[in-house]
């Protein structure tokens, strides 16, 4: 599929540029280029000229550049190299959601729907089809090659109509039945139809059971059951329980990196992921957001600052260690929230588990606090009297403050890094919002508070150290 994640071997791109360069016939060319991958040759364009290019389209056929026009990373450029209407044939030629995603990368609206006119009926109409679905859901994911059969036919009825579909749609191992009023009924296993015997009812090899998706659903609620199945193809409903397409395990992985790209521009703070083409207005326009919000944030830990005034005119030195406290506080809430969005996205959670993830993510912040809080009050205690000259006292009070705000903010980090998504979660909101700038600014919040109103009671109020 275009844009999808492929392994790639160098060695046989440099072959296949190698073999272009070289002065061979168009029969020479095409009997060494088509032993090659599509996906090789593809990569292997893409680094060509346009005149090397078209000694490729000249010595393959549609349906073979249409296997290569799938693995481009940007089709466009080869598009505009060749007239349209081969273009609308090697799409044609093209699964159905590789075929989207390729005009996609078309920019010039009426080129593009110049090559859908000229494309065969049925093509353009699945195209169209697809093309009606908001991004987000199923039905813009999903592919129209499957085989389809009534469960009112023999188990030889089933093979014919199955050898007569393959020729069209190569997703032959499962096979989809309908009733007689076209809606969706069950679905066969190739294996079981191949060794069924002549007699058999076809419903005894029926799973009547099997899990279905409709064409409006949101990706993002469905991938967790989708892949507790593990089947290698869903078949997609329309809202009268029609099957007009399905979804494969390709598919499948392609929304899980899409998912997880988008959970982490989330985590980042930006409201979808950016790539290398968007302008410079797109980036600022879905960043500027998020950094609004912290920077309104950030004032309020300013203004806790402010009210801490006193304690840093009498004690300047503990800002010394402010970054330090802050720093840890910022790590540790975002460990908690990465592991929690994970847990989250890849399992259902009873409310014991959510309440077991959050203790435990609490009790590692409180050791890891104690772990390094021991070994902060010993340095911080050494590197006050070796090179500010202070009193031993002084030196191990503010070693103290610095080891208990450490303790403290560490398992409020914990817990805001795991409470929080837990909550939006359980609200149904997407519990990549909580991103790692938002919690990061909350725990600076804290941590300010707890460790400048720490250095306040022990220094000033209990020790008089000043």
């Amino acid at each position: 599929m275009a844009n999808e994640t492929r392994l790639t071997n160098p060695e046989y791109v440099a072959e296949i540029i190698d073999l272009l360069n070289q002065d061979l016939t168009k029969e020479q060319l095409h009997e060494l280029i088509i032993a090659y991958h599509a996906s090789d040759i593809a990569d292997a364009l893409e680094e060509l000229d346009s005149d090397k290019r078209k000694k490729v389209f000249d010595v393959v056929d549609d349906q073979q550049l249409s296997d290569i026009f799938a693995y481009l990373e940007d089709a466009e450029i080869l598009i505009k190299e060749i007239d349209l209407e081969t273009a609308a044939q090697i799409l044609s030629e093209m699964d159905s959601d590789d075929a989207v995603d390729v005009l996609e990368d078309i920019e010039d609206d009426q080129i593009k729907d110049k090559i859908i006119e000229m494309m065969d009926t049925e093509s353009s109409e699945d195209i169209l089809l697809i093309q009606s679905y908001d991004e987000d859901t199923i039905g813009s994911m999903m592919t129209t090659n499957y085989i389809e059969i009534n469960k009112n036919v023999s188990i030889k009825g089933a093979m014919k109509a199955l050898i007569a579909q393959a020729n069209d749609n190569d997703n032959v191992s499962t096979i989809y039945v309908s009733d007689e009023n076209n809606k969706f009924y069950g679905a066969i296993d190739l294996k079981d139809l191949i060794i069924a015997r002549e007699g058999t009812p076809l419903e005894n090899i029926i799973t009547n059971s099997y899990p279905t998706v409709y064409a409006d659903d949101l990706i993002s609620n469905l991938l967790e059951d989708l892949k507790d199945y593990s089947e290698d193809s869903y078949p997609v409903l329309d809202k009268d329980d029609h099957i007009i397409g399905i979804i494969t395990a390709t598919d499948l992985v392609e929304m899980v990196e899409v998912e997880l790209g988008d959970d982490y521009a989330k985590l980042g703070g930006l409201t979808s992921e950016e790539d290398l083409t968007e302008s410079t207005f797109e980036s600022v326009r879905k960043r500027i957001p998020w950094l609004m919000i912290l920077l309104i944030l950030g004032l309020g830990i300013s203004s806790v600052v402010g009210i801490f005034e006193t304690v840093v005119q009498q004690i300047p030195l503990i800002i010394v260690f402010q970054s330090l406290i802050l720093g840890m506080a910022g790590n540790v809430g975002t460990q908690s929230l990465a592991v929690t969005v994970r847990i989250l996205m890849v399992e259902n959670l009873t409310m014991k588990e959510k309440i077991q993830l959050i203790f435990k993510e609490v009790k590692i912040g409180l050791t890891n606090g104690f772990l390094l809080g021991s070994l902060a009050i010993v340095i911080v205690t050494a590197y006050i009297m070796l090179f500010k000259d202070k009193s031993f006292l002084f030196s191990v009070l503010i070693g103290l403050c610095v080891a208990l705000a450490l303790i403290l903010t560490l398992v409020v980090a914990s817990l805001v890094g795991t409470l929080i998504p837990i909550t939006l979660h359980s609200n149904n909101i997407d519990p990549a919002v909580a991103s790692g700038p938002l919690i990061t600014t909350l725990n600076d919040l804290v941590a300010v508070i707890v460790y400048y109103g720490l250095s306040w009671l022990l220094i000033i109020e209990v020790f008089n150290m000043v």
